[in-house]
């Protein structure tokens, strides 16, 4: 009988994934956009651990404070729950919330002599990109922040 020598393939190395992500779903109780804070503060801090993304304190109370505007938005008009999806790596930092509306957000000019209707003016000063669009099961407004 002839040996037959069997070759075992070497096994790949461990992929990581091109991106990091999270995401949460919220209902609009007291309290849903602290934890969508939260959830994003918990985000930001493992990307800037684990893939060594250059997130500053500045950057990342910018990037709370859009989360707390377009949750604020996806809870006073779209009159159903919400879902807060976040995605990143070394290079940006993508927040999208997805709701049941059907009305895309409205961006005023700039007046400061108007009361309210100023949230979306504050999420396109301090993002770096923002697309808004209707989808099947309502709209997904995501804003990109540039981290370098």
């Amino acid at each position: 009988m002839i040996g037959i020598k069997r070759r075992t393939p070497a096994m790949p190395p461990p992929v990581q994934a091109a991106t990091h992500h999270r995401a949460a779903h919220y209902d609009g109780a007291v309290g849903s956009i602290g934890a969508a804070r939260r959830l994003t503060a918990d985000f930001l801090h493992q990307l800037a651990a684990e893939w060594y993304a250059p997130v500053g304190a500045e950057q990342m109370q910018d990037i709370l404070l859009v989360v707390s505007e377009l949750a604020t938005n996806a809870e006073r008009h779209s009159g159903g729950p919400y879902l807060v999806e976040l995605a990143g790596d070394a290079e940006s930092v993508h927040v999208t919330v997805w709701d049941s509306g059907s009305t895309l957000p409205r961006v005023f000019a700039p007046d400061p002599l108007r009361i309210g209707g100023h949230g979306m003016e504050i999420v396109l000063r301090l993002c770096d990109g923002l697309t808004m669009e209707l989808v099947p099961v309502g709209k997904r407004v995501s804003a990109r922040f540039d981290l370098t």
